[in-house]
């Protein structure tokens, strides 16, 4: 058995959560919060057995998808100024952070 962390954008929270349910997947959705960009996420909690793992990835990677967001850099707080840039600037946001880990005991009560 194998326990599936996938860290998407919050976008893409509701059409991962409801294609899992349709393939028959058990997930536990927790919110979360992106430290590069200060904004929400969900992480799915997924355990899988070791011959579905590969379908519940391909169910991560169709409905996850990246896109281009402008964003508004933060300034800097006592920093170095030189490198701050103050406009928008884009950005590939979205997709999957996904990690596939071993489970040595599952128990369910």
């Amino acid at each position: 058995m194998k326990l599936i962390i996938a860290v998407v954008q919050d976008k893409d929270s509701s059409r991962l959560s409801n294609a899992l349910v349709k393939a028959d997947f058990r997930a536990t959705k927790l919110a979360s919060t992106g430290g590069f960009l200060k904004a929400g996420n969900t992480t799915f909690l997924i355990g899988v057995e070791d011959e579905r793992v590969n379908e519940a990835l391909d169910i991560i990677k169709h409905n996850c998808k990246a896109r281009e967001q402008l964003v508004a850099p933060v300034s800097p707080m006592g920093g170095n100024a030189d490198s701050y840039v103050p406009y928008p600037v884009e950005i590939q946001v979205g997709g999957a952070t996904v990690f596939v880990v071993p489970v040595e005991q599952f128990e369910q009560f």
